[in-house]
């Protein structure tokens, strides 16, 4: 039986995320600039790439750019979208990432962490993170704030894309909070596919990225630069550097 990430990020993905577009995209890698600090032909990798849209932002803003993503499907949609053959993409798990070569930065965008049901799972990926930086590297990960999901979770939303109904609900259970999502069309039966992630606190994070070697340096409440504030930030975005 597959992993519910080795089944929910493939074609349905695509429509279901379709409103994630690149001008969102460079505004949030613009804002990234400034904390990365790094010069114009750093090393960067995009941890869980995605459909690449910010690997392609990075890009074009000048860096060297690697796209790690373990799904197929998403990746050939990355590499449709690079035009110019801007960035490197790999496919690999986080856990066990297929690369060597040190890191200027790492980032990890848009919730791409927490996938796995056991903490040791989710603190291979920092470990990875940690190989891979460069001594004094940088690194972005950008969470969802579970203070704020506990408080304004939106347990059911419905719309429109091509002509197919997405049905999405949300709840939080067991430590996870989990989306269902239903596609419903007239021309086929009804698709299902859930997605969850691990909810993590600030101080757990704390005691993750120090165990990997990892110091944070500041957290912020989202892509503005706003100060993190647990009770009303909608994201918990952490940047740091790799001791040594």
């Amino acid at each position: 039986m597959m992993a519910w990430y080795q089944e929910s990020f493939g074609n349905d993905y695509l429509l279901v995320y379709k409103h994630r577009d690149m001008q969102g995209a460079y505004h949030e890698v613009k804002q990234m600039i400034d904390w990365l600090d790094l010069p114009q032909g750093a090393k960067v990798l995009d941890l869980c790439c995605g459909m690449g849209r910010h690997s392609l932002a990075l890009a074009d803003f000048g860096y060297q750019v690697t796209g790690v993503d373990l799904s197929e499907v998403l990746l050939r949609e990355a590499m449709r979208m690079d035009l110019g053959g801007q960035v490197t993409w790999v496919r690999g798990d986080m856990r066990a990432i297929p690369l060597v070569e040190p890191q200027d930065a790492v980032v990890n965008l848009f919730t791409s962490f927490g996938y796995f049901d056991e903490d040791r799972e989710n603190e291979k990926v920092m470990a990875e993170m940690y190989r891979l930086l460069r001594p004094g590297g940088r690194f972005i990960l950008d969470f969802l704030n579970p203070v704020y999901v506990g408080r304004c979770l939106v347990p059911f939303s419905e719309r429109e894309e091509d002509g197919v109904t997405i049905r999405e609900t949300r709840s939080i259970e067991d430590g996870f909070v989990r989306k269902r999502i239903a596609l419903v069309s007239a021309e086929e039966p009804e698709r299902q596919h859930m997605e969850q992630v691990k909810l993590y606190e600030k101080p757990q994070f704390e005691r993750m990225f120090a165990q990997a070697g990892l110091r944070i340096d500041h957290v912020y409440g989202d892509c503005e630069g706003r100060a993190y504030e647990p009770e009303v930030s909608r994201r918990m975005i952490f940047v740091g550097h790799k001791e040594g």
